[in-house]
């Protein structure tokens, strides 16, 4: 697929001063690249860039910001497929799920591109003949972004997308599990005509990058995608030289079905948001809270969706659901389920590994779990429901609730009355009824308690690269 992986740093693809590392296919277990790492040199280099591209690149107009960001959406829709394996080969989700999030990629470039050309401030009127009161929006500064392996362009994109759309630099780090995808993206911008320093992209050692850009004078924004613990550190980071974060982190999102939902419909499409990309989502539903009237209906349905889920290589057409990403993966979720059999929890159907070769895991759906084992407290980031038994409405949002996570959360009834009390009650960053309805680039992402704060998508993503001044003008 590809030998080795260069860096971006000031508008030219360069090789990192840092040892290397290769890069695996989680399907075949086998080496398909390799991959430098940054040394604090190659950083000093990629911060002196963005420094430089910043007072480029603010000076900009915001339309002809915007021209550029759309040619990099349509380099990126162009160049759709071929990123796409790419994609496939060295994170493991099926094909068809990698297009998704190329194609998805290119719209939120879309989004942002014309989102920055309508960042507008505002008129205060004045108490004064003579005096003008303006806000003036401007981008906050250079910004180092860090990106998840479990979707590298999106991740990526939504951070580098919004700052270029504010007039901001950035540097952002990309996981090293899953280089090749994000250097695509990179290439997709560089070739639409993107300044030299205003995008760079490095890989390392994560907690040496981190611990290195974030209290460089140069960085004046972070935005993390990835586990609480890491976003917590990475926050008070920030936090201690008063720089602004982003934190998008973890969740357990719970789903309430009712007596009165739609059982069929409910049961397929949790299905199969349950078994993308083998469960590796923040925003995958995992907590199901069934009420009894239709518990076994929709236990039935849901086992029967898991069982009918192929799994295999995700160049595989016939596919649906790859491997997990790496082999910690495989040892957390059978770490997970042997807990919750140990305390009782019953296996409905799969909760093993497939072969030997690749990270490949049986779509799983546990009951009768208690709520002592660890899987209703941790999240377990893969291929297993846990379904739990419910009566009372008031005492299932208190369940839905009790834990510190606040991402997605997702219910399903025909009642209007209980739609609107679940969307007071549920205590989630993100609340979808009746269909999926979150992570669109127009709607903001992002949670609440232990998940984190601040938004990527809408309005609020782009906002959160940017800050107001006030100018007061008489005469």
């Amino acid at each position: 697929m590809y030998t080795s992986l260069e860096h971006y740093i000031d508008g030219n693809w360069v090789k990192a001063s840092g040892k290397s590392q290769d890069v695996i296919n989680p399907a075949t277990s086998k080496t398909i690249g390799e991959l430098g790492l940054a040394t604090r040199g190659d950083l000093d280099k990629a911060l002196a860039a963005a420094d430089k591209g910043f007072k480029t690149w603010r000076k900009v107009s915001a339309f002809e910001r915007g021209k550029i960001l759309r040619k990099a959406a349509e380099l990126v829709r162009a160049r759709a497929d071929d990123i796409a394996k790419v994609l496939t080969q060295e994170q493991g989700k099926v094909i068809a799920e990698s297009k998704v999030e190329l194609m998805a990629a290119a719209d939120v470039i879309d989004w942002f591109a014309g989102e920055g050309q309508r960042a507008y401030g505002r008129i205060i009127p004045a108490r004064a003949d003579g005096v003008r009161n303006m806000v003036i929006m401007e981008p906050i500064g250079p910004v180092a972004g860090f990106s998840p392996w479990n979707f590298p362009v999106t991740q990526a994109v939504r951070k580098i997308a919004a700052s270029l759309a504010a007039g901001c630099s950035i540097i952002i780090k990309c996981p090293e599990e899953t280089p090749g995808s994000p250097v695509g993206l990179v290439k997709a911008f560089h070739d639409a005509g993107v300044p030299p320093g205003v995008i760079n992209l490095v890989y390392g050692v994560p907690a040496e990058i981190s611990e290195y850009l974030i209290p460089s004078p140069i960085i004046r924004k972070v935005s993390f995608t990835g586990s609480v613990p890491v976003g917590k550190h990475l926050n008070a980071l920030a936090a201690s030289h008063m720089k602004r974060a982003t934190m998008e982190l973890g969740g357990h999102a719970p789903v309430l079905v009712f007596d009165d939902a739609d059982v069929d419909g409910a049961a397929k499409l949790m299905g199969a948001m349950k078994y993308r990309n083998a469960g590796q989502v923040c925003v995958s539903p995992t907590r199901f809270f069934v009420h009894d009237k239709v518990y076994d209906k929709f236990v039935g349905q849901f086992v029967e969706h898991a069982k009918g889920t192929t799994v295999g290589d995700g160049l595989d057409p016939a596919s649906k659901m790859g491997p997990l990403a790496n082999p910690r993966r495989i040892n957390a979720i059978e770490g997970f389920i042997a807990d919750a059999q140990d305390k009782g929890a019953k296996v409905a159907t799969g909760g093993k590994r497939i072969g030997n070769q690749g990270n490949f895991f049986e779509p799983t759906v546990l009951t009768d779990v208690p709520e002592n084992a660890r899987i209703m407290t941790e999240e377990p980031f893969g291929p297993v429901a846990v379904m739990l038994r419910f009566k009372d409405t008031d005492d299932v949002l208190a369940r839905a609730n009790q834990l510190p996570f606040g991402l997605a959360s997702y219910a399903f009834t025909k009642n209007a009355n209980t739609a609107t009390k679940i969307a007071d009650a549920l205590d989630s960053g993100m609340v979808t009824i009746n269909h999926f309805g979150i992570a669109l680039p127009e709607t903001p992402f992002g949670g609440i308690k232990d998940s984190g704060f601040g938004h990527e998508g809408g309005i609020e993503g782009l906002n959160v690269y940017m800050q107001a001044k006030f100018v007061s003008h008489l005469g």
